[in-house]
């Protein structure tokens, strides 16, 4: 009798790593070094109050919901100076200005308290934050349509007290509802007195305080691991050497004065490692490095602070393997076996096991799938592990049905910004993909250090080959290079040789000036430096950082230096710019301030010169997710379109690098000049009169063919289209280029923006 030996086989593994982080928004420095609402921040040490928001509605939530399915294994990473501001705000020693107006009598509020209300007070994603509460969306409404000049003259104290309890109640996680006291609050939803608002920010503390517990509570239970990251989540490899910025950006402008202080690196290291032991009773094994940035220069000190792995991006392990990660049509990888395992990291300090994320899962759930209906959106991503595990089979020897080896596909993001997105904080799309995971037999979810003890990584990179970038584009782009960015790093660069030529400040005798210069270390003022990111917030990231700065000069007794007294960049109003984000926008033609507010803008009529001082368009907004292109016109006012505008809009889009047939623009009197005279891939015309649609690609000998589009159209206050990239035939993430061009009759009048084409490109 012969007897055969079966393959092991395997189950998908998957490790889910949410990233829990906000910015030091605590300062040590007493006197703000801004004006606009310096009365205002001055009564409180924070700054901003994202901390004890994001407390409430993101943290404990997240692993309360996890805890109902003990079958999922997942990791959260809590970063040591979110923890840090967490308790200050426990102990009742942390307070914000949001907070410190709150708890003011609404009937003795000041003028620039009002102002600042009217102003702050509804700092949320309307559409999940404030419309599903009657009263506050009225308030919000009120604001919006009349203007904020119209709220200061008109509202009554309590509109004020209103606002400013909703402000904080909207924040509260809807798992938290059932509770007697909030169900009371959001039932009554009016007419909340000072007593009220003490309450609810009594209640903030409370599940402020469950957090740690519960997280230190699920990870004794097995079901957790918590992890950490460098103390203040400074980029590790620019502590080390701002040089590296060139290492994957060759030509880029670096600062005047070149930072190096990897000894920085271990102090981090061992600060985040002595707070983790506090907290949860045992030694971190995982590292999250700030913004998964890694280089081989960090590694070392990784390894000498006992830490078993770390996670990154796979832009990474592209660089680092010198190859591009392709995807098929549905978005997933078609060369799996690379990017799902773990690798072992060798260094002279000893291995390091190294897990790179899936980008594009992890974008999904980042920034789509907040817009699909729940159940949607989770049975699509159960559907991509599925298809990647069909891949992982297919691509074994022989023909087993079953995965013979062990693979880990990690999903790590940020764990907290999200939500705003999502119905209910998430809550209905987390439910409906835990309890599909839950009962498949073929998907497990696991922690990072679980599958690593059970199959060590057998794939080696040694440390030298690894790759120095974060997890976007594989580069450090977003913290140096630019000249603001740079400006900031010269003044970092000032502040450490003053505090190193203070040999007797110690962190045993001055604590205050070492604090100081870990909270300017941290990536997020650099982050939103120059180009790239923005928020009504930036002018208050610039003061941190700069608070900061001058409170290290302080504790030194030192002279505060002129040029940090100056804003490091100057806060105007932006003009045209590229993408910052996926946007989510809702087709109504509304243009919804808060749905485009990261998309890409180019300013049209009058400002780019002679040729469009006649154009009837305004401004012209452009993004992507990864379901749709978006397209939003504003018309200049008073301008009808179709009638005070030619009535025929044309969007054009060509594929750069690939191989198609293109054809002419398919419209009479066109002039023969660049772009108009390029050829196109396809062609989407709208009737602005009827709004009508028809769509075209283009065939062989410069024929245009009609094609079946899904296409969305909404014409009110504004245009706004969406385009699904399954129209175009392309993935989501290849770039494309677009014009706009207006008509009459099928003849050309003009086109937009002038001299150029639209680049769209995932941001």
């Amino acid at each position: 009798m012969t007897h055969y030996l079966l393959p092991m086989t395997h189950p998908l593994y998957v490790a889910f790593i949410w990233h829990q982080h906000q910015p030091l928004y605590k300062s040590r420095n007493n006197t703000p070094l801004s004006d606009g609402d310096a009365d205002v921040l001055a009564t409180s040490e924070y700054r901003l109050p994202w901390v004890r928001l994001h407390g409430t509605k993101d943290y404990l939530d997240l692993v309360l919901l996890l805890e109902r399915y003990p079958k999922l294994h997942q990791t959260v990473n809590l970063v040591p100076s979110l923890i840090l501001q967490l308790e200050d705000y426990i102990a009742g020693t942390g307070v914000d200005p949001y907070l410190a107006v709150a708890l003011t009598p609404a009937e003795k509020l000041n003028d620039q308290q009002r102002r600042f209300i009217i102003e702050h007070f509804f700092d949320a994603n309307h559409h999940t934050l404030i419309d599903p509460h009657p009263r506050y969306a009225e308030l919000y409404q009120q604001r919006q349509e009349n203007g904020r000049s119209w709220c200061l003259e008109n509202w009554q104290s309590g509109d004020y007290g209103d606002v400013m309890a909703w402000h904080n109640l909207a924040w509260i996680d809807p798992l938290f509802w059932d509770d007697p006291e909030i169900a009371a609050w959001i039932e009554r939803g009016r007419n909340f007195n000072l007593s009220d608002r003490r309450k609810i920010y009594a209640k903030q503390q409370e599940i402020l305080g469950r957090i740690v517990p519960q997280h230190r509570k699920m990870q004794e239970a097995g079901q957790l691991e918590v992890t950490t990251s460098p103390y203040t989540h400074p980029i590790l490899p620019l502590l080390a050497d701002t040089n590296v910025g060139r290492v994957a950006v060759s030509n880029m402008n670096l600062p005047q004065h070149r930072f190096q202080w990897e000894e920085d690196i271990p102090r981090h290291l061992q600060k985040a490692r002595d707070m983790y032991e506090k907290r949860f009773g045992c030694a971190p094994r995982g590292l999250w490095p700030s913004e998964q940035a890694v280089g081989t220069q960090i590694l070392p000190h990784i390894v000498k602070q006992g830490f078993n792995w770390i996670c990154s991006d796979e832009a990474i392990l592209g660089w680092t393997l010198k190859h591009f990660f392709h995807r098929d049509g549905s978005g997933n990888v078609e060369e799996p076996e690379l990017l799902y395992r773990p690798y072992r990291l060798e260094t002279p300090a000893g291995d390091l096991a190294i897990v790179f994320r899936d980008h594009r899962l992890s974008d999904l759930i980042g920034f789509t799938y907040g817009s699909m209906e729940p159940q949607r959106a989770a049975a699509e991503l159960v559907g991509h592990l599925e298809a990647i595990a069909r891949t992982l089979k297919h691509r074994q020897p022989g023909d087993g049905t079953a995965l013979e080896q062990p693979w880990l596909v990690t999903i790590a993001l940020d764990g907290e910004n999200c939500w705003e997105y999502y119905q209910l904080d998430g809550k209905p799309f987390l439910e409906a993909l835990y309890a599909t995971l839950s009962d498949s037999p073929d998907i497990k979810l696991v922690t990072v250090s679980e599958f690593i003890d059970q199959f060590p990584p057998t794939a080696t990179i040694p440390a030298e080959q690894l790759h120095t970038g974060s997890w976007v584009d594989g580069n450090l782009t977003t913290w140096i290079g630019d000249q603001a960015k740079n400006r900031a790093w010269d003044l970092l660069t000032e502040a450490r040789i003053v505090l190193a030529n203070h040999p007797e400040a110690t962190e045993e005798n001055n604590p205050e000036a070492w604090e100081a210069l870990y909270a300017a270390e941290g990536s997020d003022w650099f982050w939103w430096f120059g180009e790239g990111h923005s928020s009504n917030q930036d002018a208050i990231f610039d003061q941190l950082f700069r608070e900061h700065l001058c409170a290290l000069y302080q504790a030194l007794n030192a002279p505060i230096p002129e040029n940090i007294l100056k804003p490091v960049e100057i806060h105007e109003a932006r003009g045209d710019h590229r993408p910052e984000s996926f946007i989510h926008p809702i087709i109504d033609g509304v243009g919804d301030e808060q749905d485009w507010d990261k998309a890409g803008r180019i300013e049209i009529g009058g400002a780019r010169g002679t040729m469009h001082n006649s154009i009837a368009v305004q401004r012209l907004w452009y993004g992507v997710d990864h379901l749709n292109f978006y397209v939003r016109l504003d018309f200049k006012s008073g301008i009808q379109p179709g009638k005070d505008c030619p009535p025929e809009l044309n969007l054009l889009w060509f594929y750069p690098d690939r191989t198609m047939n293109n054809s002419p623009v398919p419209l009479a009197e066109l002039p023969d000049e660049a772009p108009l005279n390029y050829h196109f891939h396809h062609h989407l015309g709208v009737n602005l009169l009827t709004k009508s649609i028809w769509f075209q690609e283009a065939g062989e000998h410069y024929q245009w063919h009609p094609r079946t589009s899904r296409a969305q159209l909404a014409l009110n206050k504004c245009l706004e289209l969406a385009v699904p990239w399954a129209d175009l035939n392309v993935e989501p993430d290849y770039p494309l280029r677009l014009i706009l061009v207006l008509s009459e009759g099928e003849r050309y009048r003009s086109y937009l923006p002038e001299n150029a084409l639209i680049p769209i490109e995932v941001p």
